[in-house]
C-alpha cells in the first residue's frame, strides 16, 4: 500500500495511468499526497519505510531523468521527515546527499534543491528542528530562543464567493483550531523532540500521559527547556549529536524521574503498546471576509503591533509611531539650520563648554544640533529581497521566509501569509492592494523591515458558473499557473470541486470532535511547501474622460477590455468627420504604441483603424483556455517575459461589391509594453478591470497603459536655493523606473 502510494504521487504528476489497481475508484488528483501524509501520521511507526521508498522513486526519477517528478516527491519527502520521529541518521545523509546532486541541475531544481538540503542539514544534526520551529512559529508560542511568528490570512470576497463556501470554510477551520489550545502545541513539541532524537529509549505514551497531567507552568517550564536545548544546538556551527542527546535525556528523566524512565524504556512492549502519533497542528489562520480596501494593511499592522516595538531603536520607534496609524501623516524630520558660518554671529558665551556632569552636558549628547536630519537607509531598502523580481527567487531557509536584517538591529520576525480565493477578479483587487502597501511604504516605512509578506491563491468560482463558459475566462491565472507548475495543478487547482462540496454537506456545530479536514490539510501544505513565486506585471491605466482635465488611475493585473458605447460625444470641440466617409460599426480609434521586440530596442507604431473593441491581457496567449499540460517535459512551460501584454483588436474592414459597401470583422493581434489609443469619433469608450464589472469606467475619450513603475523608483528632484537667488530646479539622474511585479507563490516556479 505505501509503494501504491508513493507511485500514485508520481502517476498525479506524470498524468499517466499504471496497470497497478487504485485503492479506490473515486480518488480524485490530490488525494494520494493527502492519504499518504495522514498514514505517517496514523502510523508514525511505518515513517522510516515511507521515507525509503520515496527515496528510492527520487533515485529512479534521477537515473531516468524524470525531472517532472523530481520537485513533487522532493517536497512529499520532506513533508514527511517534517513529521516522522525515528528517522535514521543514514536516511538523513542519504536525503541530503540526493538534494546536494540535483544542485547541478537547472532552476527550478537547483532552487527547491537547496531550500530542502539547508533545512536538512539542521535537521540531521538536530533531529526535530523543523518539526518545533514550524509549530512555534505557526502557533505564536512565545520563545525567547526562537521569536520568529508567522500567520496565515485568509482573504474571500463575500460578492465573489458564495456565503455557504465561507461559513463552509469558518467552520473547518474553526473546528480544527479548537483542539489546538497553546497547551497541546506544547506538549507536541516536547513530545517530538523527545522521540526524534531518544528513538526507542523513549516510552512515548507513558511521556504523554505525563504532560497531559503536568499544570501549566510546568509544562512550560519543560517546553522552554526543550526548545533551548535544541535552537542552542542547531545554533552551532558543529553540532554534536551526543551533546544533544545528554541533554535532552536529562530533562526526559525530570520528567518522568531516573527510576520511571529506566523503567518503561526497559519494559515497553512496542507490540503492546504502539507509539502514538504526535499531530503537526496546522497554522494559525484568520478568515477575513474582504470588503474595505485598506483591510489588508489594517491586518498586517495588527499583526506587528503587540511585540513591534520592543525591538526597535530610539529612531525607527517614533517613525513607527507615526506610520502605525494610516490617518496621521509623517512628520517632516528636518531642521533649519541658522548658523551663518561666521565666528562673530555666534551668541555671547557660546563658545564656553558646558560643566561634563551639567544637563546641558548630557542633553547635547543626546541630541543634533542644527543642520537636516537624514535617514540613511541602505540603497535597496524599499526593494526588500520578500518583495523583489525575479533575483530575489531565492530565498534563505534556515528561518522564516524573507527573513534577515533590512535594518540594523531590526529583524524581520514575523512571516504574513497572505491566502486568496477567488478568480481573476480577486487577484485584481489583490494587485490593488499590493500597490496601495507598496505604496504606502515609500511614505511610512512601517512593515517592511520587520514583515515578510508571501502571496497565495487558491481559484475558487461560484457554483453559478461553474458549467458556463466564463469558467475559462475567469480562471485563466489559475491556469497558467498550472501550466507552468504541474504540482501546483495537482494539488490546488482541482480544490474548487471540493469546496463547493464541502459547502454542499450539512455544517457540523460539534468542535470537540475529532476532524480530518482534507481542504484545510490542503491549505495548510500549500502555504508551508509553497516557497517558490511567480512574478505578474502589474499595469497602469490613465483614463481620460476630459482631455483638458487631469487623467483617473488605476491598475490592473490580468485584462483590460475596451468596449464601444452607443452614446456620442457632444459636436462642439470634436473635428468634424471626414466628407464621404461612411459610419460603419465600432469606433474610429487612433493607436500608438511600442511595439515588441526581440531586441529590447524601442520602435513607435500609429495607426488609425475602426473597431468594434479590443482586449489587452497581460497573460501568454498560449492556450490559457486549456487544462494545462499535465506534466511538465522541458517545453511544456517557456520562459516568458511578463512586461508585455497581448492586444486583440476587432478592426472593421469595409468592402465594396456590386451589392454595395458591407462591412466584417478581423482579429489583430499584437504585443507591446505601452499603449495610448484615443477615440477620433463621437464615440466614447467603456473600460472592464479584471473582468470585474465593480471596476468599470464609462465615457472614456482616451487611455494610456504601461507597466506599473515601483513606487519608489524614477526621478527624484531637488531643488537648491543657491544664496537665495532664483535658479532652476536640480534634477537628478533619470534611471529606468523598476517595473512593479506581484509574486504568488506555487511549489516550483516555472518548471523549464
Amino acid at each position: 500500500m505505501w509503494s501504491w502510494t508513493s507511485s500514485g504521487v508520481c502517476r498525479q504528476c506524470s498524468g499517466s495511468s499504471a496497470a497497478r489497481p487504485q485503492p479506490c475508484r473515486t480518488t480524485k488528483p490530490g488525494m494520494w499526497r493527502w492519504s499518504l501524509h495522514k498514514k505517517v501520521e496514523r502510523d508514525p511507526g511505518k515513517s522510516p519505510v515511507l521515507v525509503r521508498i520515496l527515496l528510492r522513486e527520487l533515485e529512479k526519477a534521477e537515473s531516468e531523468d524524470l525531472r517532472h517528478v523530481i520537485i513533487p516527491l522532493l517536497h512529499t519527502l520532506l513533508y514527511v521527515l517534517t513529521k516522522a520521529t525515528g528517522i535514521t541518521e543514514e536516511l538523513y545523509r542519504r536525503t541530503y546527499n540526493f538534494c546536494t546532486r540535483l544542485l547541478t541541475l537547472p532552476a527550478p531544481y537547483c532552487t527547491v534543491a537547496l531550500d530542502c538540503a539547508i533545512r536538512l542539514k539542521t535537521e540531521t544534526a538536530v533531529p526535530g528542528t523543523l518539526y518545533q520551529r514550524l509549530v512555534i512559529a505557526e502557533q505564536n508560542l512565545t520563545s525567547e530562543m526562537y521569536p520568529y511568528q508567522e500567520r496565515v490570512f485568509l482573504f474571500v470576497d463575500p460578492e465573489l464567493v458564495s456565503p455557504s463556501v465561507c461559513s463552509a470554510l469558518l467552520l473547518e477551520i474553526q473546528a480544527a483550531q479548537a483542539q489546538q489550545t497553546p497547551e497541546a502545541c506544547m506538549r507536541h513539541v516536547v513530545s517530538h523532540a523527545l522521540q526524534a532524537v531518544l528513538g526507542d529509549a523513549c516510552h512515548a505514551s507513558a511521556l504523554q500521559r505525563k504532560l497531559k497531567a503536568s499544570p501549566r507552568h510546568a509544562l512550560e517550564r519543560y517546553f522552554h527547556a526543550v526548545v533551548a536545548a535544541v535552537e542552542q544546538m542547531a545554533g552551532e556551527p558543529n553540532p554534536s549529536r551526543e551533546g544533544h542527546l545528554e541533554r535532552l535525556e536529562e530533562i526526559y528523566c525530570s520528567l518522568l524521574g531516573p527510576a520511571a524512565a529506566a523503567t518503561e524504556s526497559c519494559c515497553g512492549d512496542p507490540l503492546q503498546d504502539p507509539q502514538p502519533s504526535i499531530p503537526l497542528p496546522s497554522p494559525h489562520i484568520t478568515f477575513h471576509l474582504w470588503t474595505d480596501e485598506e483591510q489588508l494593511w489594517k491586518e498586517l499592522v495588527l499583526f506587528l503591533r503587540p511585540r513591534s516595538r520592543l525591538r526597535l531603536s530610539a529612531d525607527l520607534e517614533a517613525l513607527d509611531l507615526q506610520g502605525l496609524w494610516p490617518d496621521r501623516e509623517l512628520a517632516r524630520a528636518s531642521m533649519l539650520s541658522t548658523d551663518s558660518g561666521i565666528e562673530r554671529d555666534l551668541p555671547a558665551g557660546a563658545d564656553e563648554l558646558p560643566v561634563p556632569s551639567s544637563p546641558e552636558m548630557e542633553r547635547a549628547g543626546l541630541q543634533r544640533k542644527g543642520g537636516i536630519k537624514k535617514r540613511m537607509w541602505p540603497p535597496d531598502i524599499l526593494m526588500p529581497a520578500c518583495w523583489d523580481g525575479p533575483q530575489g527567487l531565492h530565498r534563505r531557509t534556515g528561518m522564516p521566509s524573507g527573513d534577515g536584517e533590512l535594518l540594523p538591529g531590526v529583524s524581520r520576525l514575523h512571516t504574513a501569509r497572505v491566502l486568496v480565493l477567488g478568480d481573476d477578479r480577486m487577484l485584481g483587487r489583490l494587485a490593488q492592494a499590493y500597490h496601495s502597501l507598496r505604496k504606502r511604504e515609500t511614505q511610512k516605512f512601517c512593515l517592511t523591515p520587520r514583515l515578510s509578506l508571501q502571496l497565495y491563491y487558491i481559484p475558487v468560482l461560484a457554483p453559478e458558473e461553474l458549467p458556463s463558459c466564463r469558467h475559462s475566462e475567469l480562471r485563466e491565472l489559475a491556469t497558467f499557473l498550472g501550466r507552468a507548475d504541474p504540482w501546483y495543478q495537482s494539488t490546488v487547482n482541482t480544490l474548487c470541486p471540493a469546496i463547493h462540496k464541502l459547502a454542499e454537506m450539512p455544517p457540523s456545530l460539534d468542535t470537540s470532535r475529532t476532524v480530518d479536514p482534507f481542504i484545510l490539510d490542503v491549505i495548510t501544505y500549500y502555504v508551508r511547501m509553497g516557497t517558490q513565486p511567480i512574478y505578474f506585471q502589474i499595469y497602469t491605466v490613465k483614463i481620460f474622460r476630459d482631455l483638458s482635465q487631469d487623467p483617473a488611475e488605476d491598475i490592473f493585473l490580468t485584462e483590460l477590455k475596451v468596449k464601444i458605447q452607443d452614446s456620442k460625444f457632444p459636436k462642439d470641440g470634436f473635428a468634424p468627420r471626414r466628407k464621404g466617409a461612411a459610419e460603419g460599426p465600432g469606433a474610429e480609434l487612433s493607436i500608438c504604441y511600442q511595439k515588441a521586440l526581440l531586441s529590447h530596442r524601442a520602435q513607435e507604431v500609429s495607426s488609425s483603424l475602426r473597431a468594434t473593441g479590443l482586449v489587452l491581457k497581460a497573460l501568454p496567449a498560449s492556450d490559457t483556455e486549456g487544462s494545462g499540460p499535465t506534466h511538465a517535459p522541458p517545453s511544456a512551460a517557456p520562459v516568458i517575459d511578463h512586461t508585455y501584454l497581448n492586444v486583440n483588436v476587432m478592426e472593421v474592414v469595409k468592402s465594396s461589391n456590386l451589392a454595395g459597401r458591407s462591412f466584417s470583422t478581423v482579429m489583430n493581434t499584437f504585443r507591446t509594453a505601452t499603449i495610448q489609443i484615443q477615440s477620433q469619433d463621437q464615440r466614447l469608450l467603456t473600460l472592464l478591470l479584471d473582468k470585474d464589472s465593480r471596476r468599470t469606467y464609462r465615457d472614456v475619450v482616451r487611455f494610456e497603459v504601461a507597466p506599473c513603475p515601483e513606487p519608489c523608483s524614477g526621478m527624484h528632484k531637488s531643488k537648491a536655493p543657491w544664496l537665495g537667488s532664483p535658479q532652476p530646479e536640480v534634477e537628478g539622474t533619470k534611471a529606468k523606473p523598476k517595473p512593479l511585479l506581484m509574486p504568488i507563490n506555487t511549489f516550483s516556479g516555472i518548471v523549464q
